[in-house]
């Protein structure tokens, strides 16, 4: 009957998915559970003390939401370097805009007070691309450099006297200054603030509050960390990528943007996974993954060909208990998440019935009730 068939396939998902959930749960007393390694998904929730939120969301419909340890939805998390992957988007609408004109261009003509003649030669070949890419060349200001750089008088200069230890385009050097010269470049280029300009051309369009964060001593918004959303914020702003910078019928950012930054361009020596341009690439369960990724467990993963969002917050205390926190994520997602959506609507997964590029939410529907629904 037509009622039946023009049920929501979001919707029937959301039920299927607390259902797989709970029955990848043990039954009280199931020795064969305890037996194995293998945590069931309540289990494993059990074991994370730093988790604050966990949100999913299936082509664009909640369909699961949780806060922990007194954690409530209303509650700003901090996406420390969960951020580097806005101030790229920022960086996209700008180019959108006309008001950076490539990415390919010296960073040199916007920071001519510490550059141009006054810099070595190689230094002048740094481009905005290879600050997206963390391929800048120069010594980072993160880490154990974090602390001196955030407590100099010029965090711009500060980063650009560090000395060029990689050529330009050369290999990946995490450094939030690489983020921060985006930001201050963004703030030339715009003659706005980052955060005036995030609010006016990112979080009005997407329906979502950003509220002012750390500043440098010149009032430079901090590129990169210290960002505050709400998960339920984050979880719209991964939604936006996953439909290719399009939301509520606007093109936020342009779905040129959105490919090439999901690009693997570069690989960090120390995680082994892909960067993009402040996106991380990798493969779990079987699927490419893209996700923003902040100290201490804050994350926003997608998973383009399941339509599938997750958001995770957490405590951002810098202490050893985040890498086994941030691990635990990681199997949470290829362990239970991955393959409970995959179950959902597995034909989802399957490219011959649908294309990863196909984007128009109807016939994703569609194509999503013709495999659960029959006809009627």
């Amino acid at each position: 009957m037509m009622q039946t068939r023009l049920i929501g396939c979001t919707k029937i998902l959301g039920v299927l998915f607390t259902v797989i959930v709970f029955m990848t749960m043990p039954a009280i007393g199931s020795s064969s559970t305890r037996e194995t390694a293998e945590l069931s998904f309540e289990e494993a929730l059990n074991t994370l003390p730093r988790l604050r939120s966990l949100l999913i969301s299936i082509d664009g419909e909640l369909v699961d939401e949780r806060y922990f340890h007194g954690a409530r939805s209303t509650h700003r998390a901090n996406l420390k370097s969960a951020s580097k992957s806005i101030i790229s988007t920022l960086i996209g609408i700008a180019l959108d805009r006309g008001q950076l004109k490539s990415i390919r261009d010296p960073i040199a003509k916007f920071f001519p007070e510490h550059l141009g003649a006054k810099a070595e030669a190689a230094k002048n070949r740094i481009t905005i691309e290879d600050l997206l890419t963390m391929r800048s060349g120069l010594e980072t200001t993160s880490n154990v450099n974090y602390g001196r750089w955030v407590t100099s008088a010029n965090w711009v200069g500060h980063v650009l006297t560090r000395p060029l230890i990689e050529e330009p385009g050369g290999r990946m050097i995490y450094s939030t200054g690489n983020s921060h010269l985006l930001s201050a470049l963004l703030t030339k280029a715009t003659k706005m603030s980052t955060f005036e300009f995030a609010r006016r051309y990112l979080a009005e369009p997407l329906g979502i509050a950003i509220h002012p964060w750390t500043r440098d001593p010149q009032g430079i918004y901090l590129g990169g960390n210290d960002m505050h959303l709400t998960p339920r914020a984050m979880l719209k702003y991964g939604e936006l990528y996953l439909n290719r910078g399009r939301m509520h019928e606007k093109q936020i950012v342009s779905a040129h943007w959105v490919e090439e930054s999901l690009k693997a361009r570069t690989r960090s020596s120390w995680s082994g996974r892909d960067y993009g341009f402040g996106w991380w690439i990798d493969n779990l369960g079987g699927q490419t993954i893209h996700y923003a990724w902040g100290h201490g467990g804050q994350f926003i993963f997608t998973v383009p060909r399941l339509r599938l969002v997750v958001v995770t917050t957490a405590v951002p205390a810098p202490d050893d208990g985040r890498r086994e926190h941030q691990r635990a994520i990681y199997d949470l997602m290829e362990r239970h998440l991955i393959p409970t959506a995959e179950k959902s609507c597995s034909h989802l997964a399957e490219p011959s019935r649908v294309s990863t590029e196909l984007t128009d939410r109807t016939v994703l529907r569609q194509t999503c009730r013709s495999g659960l629904i029959p006809d009627t």
